[in-house]
Order: structure tokens, then sequence, then C-alpha cells
């Protein structure tokens, strides 16, 4: 019979080691899943920013053509020859 109180207490000393052991697992499973969701939320607003970003670019991009042709143009004029011209 003493036995069975031994392999008892060892029993509940096991299950209340595992019952922290999942306790404290879950709080820091919470705790990643909680900074997990902050993250992507970053990589969301980030994905955003560098759409408007590329769309700038672009429209920078865009601009400097117009205003090197406008340059080129004005320099033809200036001097009076085609720059394309062999």
């Amino acid at each position: 019979m003493s036995e069975d109180s031994i392999a008892h207490g060892e029993l509940a000393a096991l299950t209340r080691r595992f019952e922290e052991v999942a306790e404290k697992t879950d709080r820091e499973f919470g705790i990643i899943k909680s900074d997990l969701t902050a993250v992507r939320l970053q990589v969301g607003n980030l994905d955003q920013k560098v759409d408007r970003l590329e769309s700038r670019l672009d429209e920078l991009g865009q601009k400097m053509d117009r205003n090197q042709a406008q340059i080129v143009e004005l320099l033809t004029r200036l001097v009076g020859q085609d720059p394309n011209a062999g």
C-alpha cells in the first residue's frame, strides 16, 4: 500500500509539473501570437509604403524624361542642330 501512495505522490507531482509547463507554454504561445500579429500589421503597412514609393519613383522618372526631352529640344533650338542627326 505504501508503494501506491508513493506512486500516487509521484504521479501528482508529475501532473502538477506538466500543468505548470503547459500554462507557461500557453502564455509564451500567446505572446508569440501577439508579436506575430503585430509584425504582420507592420509588414502590411510596409507593403503599402513600398507601393506608394514605387508609384512616386515612376512619376519622378517620367517627369525626368519629360524634362530631359525639353532640355534637348531647347539646346537643339539654341544650337540649331538635331542631336540625333548623324
